[in-house]
């Protein structure tokens, strides 16, 4: 009995110690309000198991299919043990190859933690200082060892970083913006984040510079307004109005889709969600790991999370001053309170090509159509911001395909597609469509 006891009082000891090294860690250095740039942040939570610490601290993704025959007959087939994670193997029973989920091979640190230097890097930190707050996020103590060798092993130096930045320069393109960012606000103010406590827990990030900079471009100068709506979200949004309205995700609306065009491709923003869901385990993760990085690191996605509402009064606007065919039934929306409001939160805001995008990310995007969705954010959207409708673009995504479709063709008909004789002034005649004819005015 006296070994038992001295082997349970020494376990109790080592979760112990492992809880008050994770606890002082995570005494916050910044304001919690900037949670993306702190090292401290749970947005991806490290293994601080007193038995793994220091060795399994990468976030491994499962892997759904043999990368080299598709197949989905395969096993597990042992563990990798690296100096920094253990690594899962699997064995295809197809072509009998042994292969992991990561698609990228040898790298001495784990996935997550080269992400999360990027994320830090092109936030506006330098090469060292992004060193310093990668240490203090991953860094784990551990025995017998000194200061010095337990800092090589788990802190890049910033020759890596640098050359991880130039590695996966094509995928972060927000690098060519980044000198101009680092201008304008310090890196601890570059992007505002909000948690939004509307049922569940949802985290508003905001890019202020990277919106500023793309106002400039030509195609998107008259999108002031969208940046006033962003710029007042943390201060004027009717949190009351997400308690109780419904929510856009769960109601069924079937909107007429008889003049809609869905476009399917392959976009840049696959090639992101595929490098980042690498390092993601847990599918609870995987939309606070892409939002987190998309923000960070590409060139276009100014907000995540983007509270929107709509009211009655809006949907009466719509249908009766702009035509739009919305819904019949209005008494379907009403809430417990007998109101008829409508809530949601835009997962990716992106302003491109003289166009607002909204994009949502979608698991198994080939099997989704999430049209009613993106079609109600758009439509709010337009509301609180002024915005005409035809400047919006929806779409969905995983890190396979790429849907989006314009959301005026779902709500707006053309009812006359007889052609009418158009008279010109050098006197010729010629028989266009509806269409053609607001086309060409």
């Amino acid at each position: 009995m006296s070994n038992f006891f001295k082997k349970f009082l020494q376990k109790i000891s080592k979760k112990t110690t492992a809880f008050r090294i994770t606890v002082g860690r995570g005494m916050g250095r910044f304001s919690k309000t900037r949670e993306i740039l702190t090292p401290e942040s749970t947005d991806i939570s490290r293994d601080t198991n007193a038995d793994n610490a220091g060795r399994n601290i990468g976030l491994e993704k499962t892997a759904e299919s043999c990368p080299y025959c598709n197949s989905r007959a395969f096993v597990k087939r042992g563990l990798r043990k690296k100096k920094l994670e253990t690594v899962q193997l699997y064995l295809c029973g197809d072509c009998k190859r042994t292969f992991t989920a990561q698609f990228i091979k040898g790298k001495h640190f784990p996935m997550n933690l080269i992400i999360e230097g990027l994320n830090y890097y092109n936030l506006g930190f330098g090469l060292e200082e992004t060193c310093k707050l990668l240490e203090q996020k991953f860094g784990v103590p551990v025995p017998n060892l000194s200061s010095v060798e337990a800092k090589s092993r788990y802190a890049p130096e910033p020759s890596t970083l640098a050359n991880w930045i130039k590695e996966y320069s094509e995928l972060c393109r927000y690098s060519r913006l980044r000198p101009f960012a680092i201008k304008m606000y310090k890196p601890h103010d570059v992007v505002e984040v909000m948690n939004m406590a509307h049922r569940q827990i949802y985290r508003f990030r905001y890019h202020r510079a990277k919106m500023q900079l793309v106002l400039q471009e030509f195609k998107n100068h008259h999108f002031g307004p969208l940046k006033e709506y962003l710029d007042a979200v943390s201060s004027e949004t009717p949190h009351q109005y997400f308690q109780n309205g419904l929510r856009i995700s769960e109601i069924k609306t079937k909107f007429n889709k008889a003049q809609m065009i869905i476009r399917g491709k392959h976009n840049y923003a696959n090639e992101l969600a595929k490098f980042v869901l690498q390092a993601v385990k847990e599918n609870k993760f995987r939309h606070e790991a892409l939002q987190r990085f998309f923000i960070a690191n590409d060139s276009v996605t100014v907000a995540s999370e983007v509270p929107v509402y709509i009211k009655k009064e809006d949907i009466e606007h719509m249908q009766n001053q702009l035509n739009f065919k919305v819904t019949e039934d209005l008494d379907k929306f009403k809430n417990k309170d007998g109101k008829i409001l409508m809530t949601g939160h835009i997962d990716l805001l992106q302003v491109r090509n003289g166009l607002v995008h909204i994009i949502d990310f979608k698991p198994n995007a080939a099997k989704e159509k999430p049209i009613e969705q993106l079609t109600w954010y758009a439509l709010a959207l337009s509301r609180l911001t002024g915005l005409r409708l035809y400047e919006f673009k929806c779409g969905w995504f995983d890190e396979k395909d790429y849907f989006e479709f314009y959301p005026l063709h779902v709500v707006y008909k053309i009812k006359d597609r007889k052609k009418k004789k158009v008279r010109f002034k050098e006197g010729t005649v010629v028989e266009v469509s509806e269409e053609d004819k607001i086309r060409m005015v």
